[in-house]
């Protein structure tokens, strides 16, 4: 509890909160005294003054002390609380009438507040009190003769017994006290309200305290409850945005885990299959060199050439998305006709067309126009998408290219009459590997790698490739390049 955030403010809150209020009580005493010594001193300014003349008569040739004690006393209704001393013209205690029985501990008075005083100084001023050595009281002071000197001086001081020690001031004073009192009773309020405000405060990041605990344990659908906009509340969705981002990403790294496992099986087992195919073949070429016919022969070797050339376009393709996907392919940008592009490529595919019994074209537009992009990369994508759709459109269905003029950009659409992809399929056709048939795409030789090649490839384009898809209907990839201003052209 010592250790708590709440233990540790609300002791420096009651250090500070009674420290203020005794640096208060302390002003206020001292600044009372400080008033009950202007007022004294200025209602009793001439009382010195006023007793010259009474005690000169008793100073003529000796001191008189029992005329001047019985003048004091006819005295008491001026100021009963004052302490008579005649002092030389240096300041030395020639004679003192104070309280009886008390001992004298400074015989010798500073005379610079004296002359203040006399040349009429502002007020208060206090001088050495000899009953009290190192003790200042305010007095009053006049110039006396005694035995024939002149220049000395009757040093009245005021209130001396009254004001001698705080303790006694804060006694006899109900108003002091009263103040007292009320400055005690407000450092008691504002404590106890600070408190319980601070205990309100920290209880909310005791709250925050336990929702993080439970964040670490492993609960990461904690958040904070948020009900202010300050600072606290801030830190609440600071806290909050931080746990979604990491929950997104702790799911991501778990996706990322789930696709490379997928990947490592995917590999192994689409590298697996031709490497045992040419294995075995070559095996039986070995084994039965003598017995075979040539006509076997050459059919052991075709076949085990085709696994040849698959594993070396699966490792080629796998690859190619690596660089890709780190981003070690920069496109090259270049103006270039995208029709032309197109046309050359439908070319390309028309005897793989053809030989699967179906129908290749392309749709071009009446105004040609030149995009910006890297033609190598483009053409890939665009390949990758052609085969893809060759691959599933059956015996007498038809694949069209088609392109669009759309402001300022060129839309290119890559239609088959094929089964169509699922529903639930649609989402993960771009990853590496996925595919809808799998046993119909791998008897094909597909890998299931291009069209993850071209969505990326798109990707550093700053394009996007989307696909639309009715099954028992055909399916259609989509995506936009942008023109090229003012480099257009007719056909």
């Amino acid at each position: 509890m010592l250790n708590s955030f709440y233990a540790k403010l609300s002791v420096l809150f009651l250090v500070l909160i009674v420290g203020v209020g005794v640096i208060l009580a302390t002003l206020g005493v001292r600044a009372a005294r400080q008033y009950a010594s202007e007022v004294e001193q200025k209602l009793n300014r001439t009382l010195a003054e006023e007793m010259v003349p009474r005690f000169e008569p008793h100073l003529k040739d000796r001191i008189d002390t029992e005329a001047i004690e019985a003048t004091i006393q006819d005295m008491t209704g001026i100021n009963r609380r004052i302490e008579i001393y005649l002092l030389e013209r240096d300041g030395a205690l020639k004679a003192s009438f104070a309280v009886p029985d008390t001992q004298i501990e400074q015989r010798r008075v500073d005379l610079a507040p004296v002359q203040r005083f006399m040349e009429g100084g502002d007020l208060p001023i206090r001088g050495d009190d000899p009953m009290r050595a190192g003790t200042k009281t305010p007095f009053s002071a006049a110039h006396i003769e005694i035995m024939g000197r002149k220049g000395c001086y009757l040093y009245v001081l005021l209130g001396s017994e009254q004001y001698a020690s705080v303790a006694g001031m804060v006694g006899e004073s109900y108003i002091l006290q009263t103040a007292l009192w009320g400055l005690g009773l407000i450092v008691l309020v504002t404590a106890g309200v600070g408190l319980l405000l601070f205990r309100r405060l920290t209880q909310r990041l005791r709250g925050m305290q336990d929702v993080v605990a439970d964040f670490e344990k492993g609960a990461f659908d904690r958040r904070m409850t948020v009900t202010s906009n300050d600072e606290i509340g801030r830190l609440g969705n600071c806290f909050n945005r931080m746990a979604d981002n990491l929950e997104a990403t702790m799911e991501e790294l778990r996706q990322a885990d789930r696709m490379r496992r997928e990947l490592v099986a995917n590999v192994s087992h689409d590298l697996r299959s031709p490497i045992a195919s040419i294995q075995g073949y070559l095996e039986t070429v070995h084994m039965k060199d003598g017995d075979l016919a040539p006509e076997e022969r050459q059919r052991y070797v075709t076949t085990a050439l085709q696994n040849t050339k698959r594993l070396n376009t699966l490792v080629s393709e796998l690859f190619e998305l690596s660089k890709l996907e780190t981003k070690q392919i920069d496109p090259t940008l270049e103006s270039f006709p995208i029709a032309e592009l197109v046309q050359d490529v439908v070319m390309q595919y028309d005897p793989q067309a053809e030989e699967q019994g179906v129908g290749l074209e392309a749709e071009l537009p009446e105004r040609h126009v030149r995009v910006e992009a890297d033609i190598g990369l483009v053409e890939r994508a665009l390949s990758n998408l052609i085969d893809n759709a060759i691959h599933y459109t059956p015996a007498d269905g038809m694949v069209r290219v088609r392109l669009e003029n759309e402001q300022g950009e060129v839309r290119v659409d890559v239609e088959d009459t094929g089964p169509g992809i699922p529903e639930d399929d649609l989402p993960h056709i771009f990853e590496r590997f996925y595919r809808v048939d799998k046993s119909r795409d791998r008897d094909r030789g597909g890998a299931g790698l291009g069209l993850a090649i071209a969505k990326t490839i798109l990707e550093l384009h700053g394009s996007t490739l989307e696909v639309e898809s009715t099954v028992g209907v055909g399916t259609t990839f989509r995506f936009w390049l942008p023109v090229k201003a003012r480099a257009e052209s007719r056909a």
